[in-house]
């Protein structure tokens, strides 16, 4: 079976997942604490068929709770309200984010804040998955019972105390669920039995032994009612969300570079998948359907200050998301977007873009060019040449704004045949032809590219070329990057555009 790891933190929440027969745990990502976390995390939990969550639980040098631990602890609380039938455990952990941060940096790989605290997730689960031993292990805790864990206090004044309400534990039939309901309530009963007993010490009187007596008795049938009835509920919304878990997804990835001609064509080609409901497959997306999407209205404010009839070029961020078959076009483009002002907010792009004096709609029009023109290692210095070119008052001159203004009328090639004549195709995108940025975004750039803009490297060339070898060459003048395209460019640079 599959379980999901959670590292709680008050900004963000660290995701992981693992499956009780590999015993393996890995990252997934991270969920924004910002209101819509307990959404993000039942979606997760259908995704992955799963309603086990292990919740790191922190603890002091000491091995004791901590502020911390209180907050968990509400989290885990809160999480049983929101996620009916959900069940958790909760694994010591102390320090997993700085051990998540040191296995990041040794990786050599760039990383987010956010990274960490997935990385941190995959920490506790593989250490809970561990402390468990073999697979049937794992199986069993996952159907054991965790009220103990899940438990919420109900004020009940006629019982003149307390009683704790487990949350049923998915898969659990109604009738098991009820059985096991029952077993509890009579547990609790002989508790207040045995606290009857004690107080009639304390009690002179017959009549008052009598009527606690009563008043036990009858708390008994109160409470198994009470308890049969929210087992009967939970089990129902159990079938439901088990159904929902069973609902088709699919994976849809835009990759770094890819146009929005790259992604409709994508789109046309998704496998969505059998319906739950019906049996039948999914049909594939419309032309009409994605044109409606593209043209739809969202309501980012990191769009706002794009020019009048921009698209949505440059702002749908590359990432790998999952979704329901069901999912329409306009919802699948619109958890780029919301990928993407994750982006730009935790980042700071508006003010580092700004800094560079571009505005966030430029900033991200630059990495889009910067994005087709270069690896990642050295985006930031391509970004650096389009920056002092652009300072010095001279063309970018960049051969892919070229290509993107020739895709946007004459994708086959047949009218512009040759490179002469594309060279000099009459588009705001031409940066051969027109000075200053193109009129808009060529690209989805990635976090690297993003990055580059936001921070170019401290050199001052003004021309660069990418080698027939795949290495990039760099120039302070005219005559040296026409030295570098005679050494380094005798076939790159005669491809058709």
């Amino acid at each position: 079976m599959k379980i999901v790891g959670l590292d709680v933190g008050e900004k963000r929440i660290g995701v992981s997942k693992a499956d009780s027969d590999t015993r393996i745990a890995v990252p997934v990502g991270f969920i924004e604490v910002d209101g819509t976390e307990w959404q993000e995390i039942a979606r997760v939990a259908r995704l992955n068929n799963t309603n086990l969550f292990v919740l790191g639980m922190p603890r002091s040098n000491e091995g004791n709770e901590t502020a911390q631990s209180v907050y968990v602890r509400n989290f885990a609380k809160v999480l049983t309200e929101k996620i009916p039938g959900v069940r958790i455990k909760f694994q010591d952990e102390s320090l997993t984010s700085v051990m998540a941060e040191e296995r990041l940096k040794a990786s050599g790989k760039k990383y987010e804040k956010g990274d960490i605290d997935a990385e941190a997730a995959t920490i506790i689960l593989q250490d809970f998955l561990e402390g468990l031993g073999n697979a049937s292990q794992v199986n069993n805790a996952a159907n054991a019972d965790l009220a103990e864990d899940n438990a919420s206090d109900t004020e009940n004044s006629g019982l003149g105390g307390n009683i704790k309400t487990a949350i049923a534990g998915a898969g659990s039939a109604v009738g098991n669920v009820a059985k096991k309901e029952a077993g509890k309530a009579k547990l609790n009963s002989a508790k207040v039995k045995h606290k009857v007993k004690t107080s009639t010490k304390m009690i002179s009187g017959f009549g008052v032994l009598l009527i606690l007596i009563a008043g036990a008795v009858g708390g008994y049938f109160v409470v198994n009612h009470i308890r049969e009835e929210n087992a009967r509920k939970r089990a129902e919304e159990y079938a439901r969300l088990e159904a929902e878990m069973k609902a088709a997804t699919f994976d849809f990835t835009i990759r770094p570079g890819e146009t929005i001609y790259d992604i409709r064509d994508n789109l046309m080609k998704v496998d969505r998948g059998v319906s739950n409901e019906t049996q039948e497959k999914f049909p594939n997306y419309t032309t009409e359907e994605i044109n409606a999407a593209f043209t739809a209205k969202y309501d980012y404010a990191f769009l706002d200050g794009r020019p009048e009839g921009a698209t949505l070029e440059g702002f749908l961020y590359p990432e790998t998301l999952n979704f329901y078959g069901e999912s329409t076009v306009q919802e699948v483009l619109d958890a780029f977007l919301k990928e993407m002002g994750r982006v730009i907010s935790e980042n700071d792009l508006v003010n580092k873009y700004s800094a560079q004096g571009l505005s966030l709609f430029d900033g991200v029009t630059l990495a889009s060019v910067v994005q087709k023109e270069a690896p990642s290692p050295e985006q930031p210095t391509v970004a650096q040449v389009f920056m002092s070119r652009l300072a010095y008052g001279l063309p970018m001159g960049s051969d892919v704004t070229v290509t993107y203004a020739l895709d946007t009328v004459d994708p086959n090639r047949e009218i512009y045949v040759d490179n002469q004549s594309a060279l000099k195709i009459d588009s705001c995108y031409n940066t051969r032809v027109y000075g200053g940025l193109p009129c808009g975004p060529i690209s989805n750039p990635g976090l690297s590219a993003l990055l580059a803009v936001a921070a170019p490297s401290d050199t001052a060339y003004l021309y660069f070329l990418t080698g027939d070898d795949g290495m990039m060459y760099y120039g302070y003048t005219e005559s040296e990057h026409i030295q570098n395209i005679y050494n380094h460019c005798k076939e790159l640079c005669n491809v058709s555009l």
